[in-house]
């Protein structure tokens, strides 16, 4: 029997929106800013890195200022370690999972999204240094 992680719908767009913005909902969530906030601190930072705010390089560097730091899924299953996996792996702590085309917050074994992103593929993290 496989078990669900908990999902929290989350937006914190402003004007509710729920697309294109997946970055930016993520790491107000595990950062407790609010949207407006880390939308203009990732635009300065893609302006200083001459890229896009929500480049990986980009926002992985906002999220190192912040004290979060990268990492990899293990090798042992690259291609089939889910969200939903994580967060039951990882019941503590702030996390931005990424997969490739989205991103995903979960805090304490809980994922919070839009949309129910359990079964997405996560390739890399960054975690909120203790």
């Amino acid at each position: 029997m496989i078990i669900m992680a908990e999902l929290i719908y989350y937006n914190p767009n402003p004007r509710g929106r729920k697309t294109g913005d997946c970055v930016v909902r993520a790491i107000c969530a595990v950062t407790n800013q609010d949207w407006d906030d880390v939308y203009t601190g990732l635009i300065f930072q893609g302006f200083v890195l001459k890229d896009m705010p929500t480049s990986n390089y980009v926002f992985g560097e906002f999220l190192r200022s912040k004290g979060f730091e990268r990492k990899i899924i293990p090798n042992t299953c690259p291609y089939c370690y889910t969200a939903n996996q994580f967060a039951e792996d990882h019941p503590k702590g702030a996390f931005v999972l990424c997969t490739g085309v989205h991103a995903i917050a979960v805090i304490d074994g809980c994922i919070l999204d839009i949309w129910d992103s359990r079964n997405e593929t996560v390739i890399f993290y960054y975690e909120e240094k203790a």
